[in-house]
């Protein structure tokens, strides 16, 4: 007879190997789950002695995932999605229709609030949780969808791009007024507002200068890690950020924040909304994120 029931090997090892993998990350694991690199890796270790395998290819710089790797946390992943989804069932009878959505700050403040609102208006009796956090939603699991600027890795999730966006350089209206024209080497050396961030998917001012032809040295500047921080730094006049032209709608309308053409770059990647598939979606998530598709179809229908 087996030792276990189900003849698993102890969940904390699960748990710590699928946190790994979905980061490729012992690191971002461990911040995850509380605990240290070095917690995770033994619990991925002692899976790994159980198993007699391999589950990851350690490399200089990060982890990949064995053959072996890759079929075990695909299993895992949809099986912990199944649990949260009945777990969510459970707390939903309990508290009533509740839909969670997330996104970064700046989203949040800038485009997705009002929407939510607005939906509230229109559904009273559906509760809306937002969840607001500039790290990497994907980890949370109560989160029935989330805003992403690209794509996820993870092909179990629903993901509709919403919208693509433009980069340009923005400050106030004073800086924006000396610089509107400059040739980008000059740009370059301005104080910049560097975002610091864990989405390596996010354009950075160096990705920005590259892509439009400009190979030389940019200035340090000041670093920031969150962009809603950045975009009141450039308000007061701090320096210039990298702006979403469509995103910061509202603060360019307004004129508290100005673009600084003319340099332009269509935005590498397009704004999703990432999530559970349909069939595990309640219905009023489904109406939710229908809500906030129809809300930017109909802006960009207004805007072209």
């Amino acid at each position: 007879m087996s030792r276990r029931h189900y003849n698993l090997p102890p969940l904390t090892t699960l748990a710590a190997f699928e946190a790994a993998a979905r980061h490729l990350s012992f690191k971002n694991a461990a911040q995850e789950l509380s605990v240290t690199p070095g917690a995770v890796s033994h619990q991925v270790k002692a899976l790994e002695a159980e198993l007699q395998a391999p589950l990851f290819q350690r490399k200089h710089r990060g982890v990949e995932l064995t053959e072996e790797g890759e079929a075990l946390f695909e299993t895992l992943a949809s099986s912990f999605s199944k649990i949260s989804l009945s777990l969510k069932t459970i707390r939903d009878c309990q508290t009533g229709d509740t839909v969670t959505i997330g996104s970064t700050s700046a989203v949040a403040s800038l485009w997705l609030s009002p929407s939510v609102v607005r939906f509230w208006r229109k559904h009273p009796d559906v509760n809306v949780n937002q969840i607001v956090n500039d790290r990497p939603l994907r980890s949370m699991p109560d989160v029935d969808f989330y805003i992403r600027y690209g794509r996820e890795r993870d092909n179990r999730l629903e993901q509709t791009e919403l919208y693509r966006d433009h980069l340009v350089p923005v400050g106030n209206a004073e800086l924006a007024g000396k610089l509107t024209g400059c040739p980008l080497e000059e740009l370059a050396q301005q104080r910049l507002l560097h975002l610091e961030s864990d989405d390596r998917s996010w354009t950075t001012w160096a990705d920005w200068f590259q892509q439009l032809g400009y190979g030389g040295p940019i200035a340090p500047g000041v670093r920031v890690n969150n962009y809603a921080v950045a975009l009141q730094a450039a308000q007061d006049g701090v320096g210039l950020v990298l702006g979403w032209q469509r995103l910061l709608n509202p603060l360019l309308t307004t004129g508290q924040l100005v673009p600084i053409g003319p340099h332009v770059l269509a935005a590498p990647h397009g704004f999703h909304l990432v999530g559970r598939p349909d069939t595990e979606l309640s219905e009023s998530a489904r109406l939710l994120r229908n809500w906030v598709i129809d809300e930017v179809n109909r802006s960009s229908d207004e805007s072209s």
